[in-house]
């Protein structure tokens, strides 16, 4: 490797505003070559890490998210339930292995889990990690005492997303403050755990706001191991459900800048999928993301069904990046494994 590559590999705190505004402004075809140079530098860049997202409890969130479809202050038609029994949440957890997921991320509406809760919560890690897959969740907010618990149960990932930027967060989210998710993801990583946390755009943001949030997950130390970059879907009955769609060049520069700016950081293409075609999304893989949910549902919004996926990554030449260790997730178990997951009632519509 030589020292400019070097260069571009060192994850860096120290971003300002005004580099990042040059990175965005760069002519695409020279933000794409660097974002993919810093690519092939950190990952191969012909693997995508997959995952599944499984939503243990939804609905009757007592946030006033403004993007989010399972608020109780957001009127819509989304039906609340109750938290899911480990074993329906383990069968969710092997049927995703079959078909090609290396990790399961459990997804609770909750603005902070309860003490009677835990203990659910935690054979529900312990369970899914005796599989052999990667386990993430997101819960809301956590104490230290409970990541520290979460940690001791084996958790490999926790969610939190920042959202947005400092500066446009008060229009999305008043119940908690932007210091309250760092807090959190300071109790994360002092428990052990890693990080996984990214953002929305296309919240009616400015353009700086999306420089702003990037330099916020950046400055992080150490920086996320995964970072999913969510495209709005918007949700009737949510403020933000006529909000102006974000161009898909804006997008896929997002996905690029973060690529740069995080270099050794999983890029997840997260939710907003379903309203981009295969092109847009080849864009995406080559701006840098690594990592996407898999099955056609996430938490409340649509995601590609399986078979979707497979066929683009076959198009591309992808292959889905491995456990270590884990010789039974191969490039034969995604081509072959293309489940129908429409009628399933252990997977639930997500949104991040």
């Amino acid at each position: 490797m030589s020292q400019a590559q070097s260069a571009n590999s060192i994850a860096r705190h120290n971003w300002t505003l005004k580099e990042v505004n040059e990175l965005f402004a760069m002519p695409f075809n020279d933000l794409m070559f660097k974002a993919q140079t810093v690519h092939r530098e950190n990952f191969n860049p012909n693997e995508v890490q997959v995952s599944t997202l499984l939503s243990i409890k939804t609905g009757a969130c007592p946030e006033d998210c403004k993007y989010c479809s399972q608020s109780a202050r957001n009127k819509t038609d989304l039906e609340k339930e109750s938290l899911l029994a480990v074993e329906k949440v383990l069968e969710a957890a092997q049927r995703a292995k079959e078909m090609g997921s290396t990790r399961f991320c459990m997804g609770a509406a909750w603005r902070n889990p309860k003490e009677r809760d835990m203990p659910y919560v935690l054979d529900m890690v312990k369970s899914v990690k005796a599989l052999g897959m990667e386990t993430c969740m997101t819960l809301g907010m956590l104490s230290g005492d409970q990541a520290d618990q979460l940690n001791d149960a084996g958790l490999d990932y926790y969610n939190h997303n920042l959202d947005t930027s400092p500066e446009h967060y008060n229009q999305i989210i008043t119940t908690r403050t932007y210091q309250d998710r760092l807090d959190t993801l300071t109790n994360v990583r002092s428990a052990g755990m890693k990080v996984c946390s990214g953002g929305i755009v296309g919240l009616g943001e400015k353009a700086v706001d999306r420089a702003s949030l990037l330099i916020q997950l950046s400055n992080l130390s150490p920086q996320p191991e995964s970072v999913p970059i969510n495209m709005l879907v918007k949700v009737e009955g949510t403020p933000l459900a006529d909000v102006d769609d974000l161009d898909s060049f804006d997008f896929i520069r997002c996905i690029a800048v973060a690529r740069i700016m995080m270099p050794q950081s999983h890029v997840r293409l997260s939710a907003g999928r379903t309203a981009m075609n295969e092109q847009m999304q080849a864009m995406c893989f080559l701006a840098g993301a690594n990592s996407i949910f898999y099955g056609c549902k996430l938490l409340t919004t649509e995601n590609p069904e399986t078979n979707q996926d497979i066929a683009l990554f076959e198009k591309l030449g992808i292959n889905t990046e491995t456990v270590v260790g884990d010789t039974e997730l191969s490039d034969k178990i995604l081509k072959t494994a293309i489940v129908d997951q429409q009628n399933s009632d252990l997977f639930y519509n997500a949104s991040v």
